[in-house]
């Protein structure tokens, strides 16, 4: 089979397109044909050797898989061959960034029907990462003001999505580039924070900070000053300390995205409902994928990109 892959750590140039062995499932796991492999910047970390996360080389990249079941391991139940899924797989191992990839079946659920299938590849992590931020670590409900720094980005986009169907008033910083998909998303009120400091235009409190963008310790501390007494701070950005406010009971919460199969069965059943939208900003032959990871590292990436083998 053709996969893309690296034999040492560093730059996108360490990726190759090549001839992999295929595949066999073990006891739990089924093999997947790929359909679509989501490029996500943890790949690219993984990939540089500075995400803390153990590989063994070579590696096949990609943990956000869409495609169809093409052999089961022993004592697999519930899925079968020719079933069309979709999955946010082990990041240790090796990937969707290949014609095949094995998967535990417990991390797999029937793929939406509504979108092409190499397009759901873009769903499982930034959706299950939104969800669990929001409802989760932020316990967001109906009724509630929420503030979403970053909404311009794959997980802001089903982020306040989620919050605008949960009820939620959903204030969103965007750029100029994003802010009519974001506004499309359900946004009620959007922050260009490219023209605008988030203090002077929040200037009610909120119920909920969800930050999903690189920011400075110093500003994200400053944020807490609009959350409500008894609120929460929730970030998925992990490199700088979530803050909180003990003194008013406000929470800091960091999400760390973890599969959950239930929760992402959900998202696809919103999606088949048209309640929820998946937003693919570039479809890429895989042999191109070692481009997409240096465009990536030189910050020229936004939205979601996926990666289509060629077909078997």
């Amino acid at each position: 089979m053709k996969a893309v892959r690296f034999h040492e750590t560093g730059g996108a140039e360490v990726l190759r397109y090549e001839d992999a062995e295929v595949p066999v499932p073990g006891a739990g796991q089924v093999r997947i044909r790929v359909a679509g492999s989501a490029y996500n910047p943890a790949d690219g970390g993984i990939r540089g050797g500075f995400l803390p996360i153990p590989v063994t080389l070579p590696h096949v990249p990609g943990y956000d898989v869409s495609g169809t079941i093409d052999a089961l391991g022993d004592g697999v139940d519930g899925l079968t061959v020719g079933e069309n899924v979709v999955g946010f797989i082990p990041m240790a191992a090796d990937g969707s960034a290949a014609q095949y990839v094995v998967a535990p079946a417990d991390m797999l659920v029937k793929a939406p029907t509504r979108i092409p299938l190499a397009d759901a590849a873009g769903l499982p992590s930034v959706g299950l990462t939104a969800s669990q931020a929001l409802f989760e670590g932020g316990e967001l409900k109906a009724g509630q003001r929420v503030l979403i720094n970053g909404a311009g980005g794959p997980v802001g986009g089903y982020a306040v999505q989620l919050a605008k169907r949960a009820g939620a008033y959903v204030i969103a910083t965007a750029s100029p580039r994003s802010s009519d998909i974001v506004k499309a998303a359900g946004a009620d009120e959007i922050v260009d924070h490219t023209a605008t400091a988030l203090l002077d235009a929040v200037t009610e409190p909120v119920d909920v900070l969800l930050n999903l963008a690189p920011i400075t310790p110093d500003g994200f501390t400053a944020l807490v000053a609009r959350v409500r007494d008894g609120g929460v701070v929730v970030s998925t950005t992990p490199r700088v300390p979530t803050p909180g406010d003990e003194e008013r009971n406000v929470r800091a919460v960091t999400i760390f995205v973890h599969p959950d199969a239930d929760v992402l069965s959900h998202l696809v059943a919103l999606i088949d409902t048209g309640d929820l939208h998946v937003e693919i900003t570039r479809r890429v032959p895989l042999s191109e994928l070692p481009t997409i990871h240096q465009q990536a590292d030189a910050g020229e990436i936004h939205g979601k990109v996926v990666a289509v083998p060629p077909r078997v």
